[in-house]
């Protein structure tokens, strides 16, 4: 049963650094909308990309996690929420609302893989 639980820490760490990608290929896209431009957009794509390599080779991973849970609160306060109140029809609104779902999933994960999962804990106790 251990086996399949370790798992998780593969099926969290392989969307963040796909995540981490599509911020690269975004780049023009996403940076129309983000704080900081393609300088805030590539340092986000970055750090999801590091987050997830700390996932998965378990260095630094406590404190990856607690650092990713809080940049993804960022891209709701600053991105998503902005998002869902200027959206005007139905279809806007629902996709801003599914941005906010998503970041509060991963922020929750992340605080849940810090507490729970984490295996170095030599920077962040």
């Amino acid at each position: 049963m251990n086996s399949i639980f370790s798992l998780g820490r593969f099926l969290f760490a392989i969307p963040i650094a796909l995540f981490g990608i599509s911020h690269f290929l975004n780049l023009d896209r996403l940076s129309a909308m983000a704080p900081g431009g393609k300088i805030g957009v590539g340092l986000a794509g970055l750090g999801m990309l590091a987050a997830a390599a700390a996932f998965i080779l378990k260095k630094y991973d406590k404190l990856a996690a607690v650092m990713l849970a809080f940049m993804i609160l960022l891209f709701l306060i600053l991105i998503h929420i902005p998002e869902y109140t200027r959206a005007i029809d139905a279809v806007d609104k629902m996709n801003a609302m599914s941005g906010i779902l998503k970041d509060l999933i991963i922020t929750g994960a992340s605080l849940l893989y810090a507490r729970h999962t984490a295996s170095d804990s030599s920077i962040i106790g």
